[in-house]
C-alpha cells in the first residue's frame, strides 16, 4: 500500500483519511507517537477492516494541537487528555444551542397571536343553595 491520502466517500462531502505514515508526516511526529496517542484516548483514528489506523484531516489537526500543548505550554499527556474532552464537550453543548435555537425559530414562525390559550380568571365565585320552600 502507499502513503498517499486515501479517499473515502462521506454523504455528499468527501473526507480524506491518511495512514499512519503520512498522517505522522502531516502532523511532524513519528508513527510510534500517534500509536501511543491512540492507545491513550487522545487522538483516535478510525479503523479499516483489517484494523489499521486511517486518521482524518481533522485527527491530523488534533495532533498538532497535542504537540503545540506539549511542546510550546508545557502540558502533560493527562491534561492534554481533559482539554480535548472538554473541547469536545463544548463543541457538542455550542451545536445543541445551535439546534434548539433553530427549533425555537421555527416555533416562533408558526406563532399566531389570534390562537392564544384564554385568560385565566382569577374571580371568586361563590355559590348558595336556594331556599327550599
Amino acid at each position: 500500500m502507499s502513503d498517499n491520502p486515501k479517499q473515502a466517500s462521506g454523504g455528499t462531502a468527501r473526507a480524506e483519511f491518511f495512514m499512519i505514515s503520512v498522517a505522522a508526516q502531516l502532523a511532524g511526529m513519528h508513527a510510534q507517537t500517534l500509536r501511543t496517542y491512540d492507545r491513550l484516548g487522545l487522538v483516535t483514528p478510525q479503523r479499516t477492516s483489517g484494523g489499521g489506523r486511517r486518521y482524518s484531516t481533522r485527527d491530523v489537526e488534533l495532533l498538532r494541537e497535542v504537540q503545540r500543548l506539549s511542546q510550546d505550554d508545557g502540558v502533560n499527556l493527562a491534561g492534554i487528555k481533559r482539554i480535548i474532552e472538554l473541547t469536545n464537550q463544548v463543541e457538542e453543548l455550542q451545536q445543541r444551542v445551535a439546534e434548539m435555537a433553530a427549533e425555537l425559530e421555527r416555533l416562533r414562525a408558526g406563532y399566531r397571536p389570534d390562537l392564544t390559550p384564554p385568560q385565566r380568571s382569577t374571580a371568586l365565585v361563590v355559590w348558595k343553595p336556594r331556599n327550599r320552600r
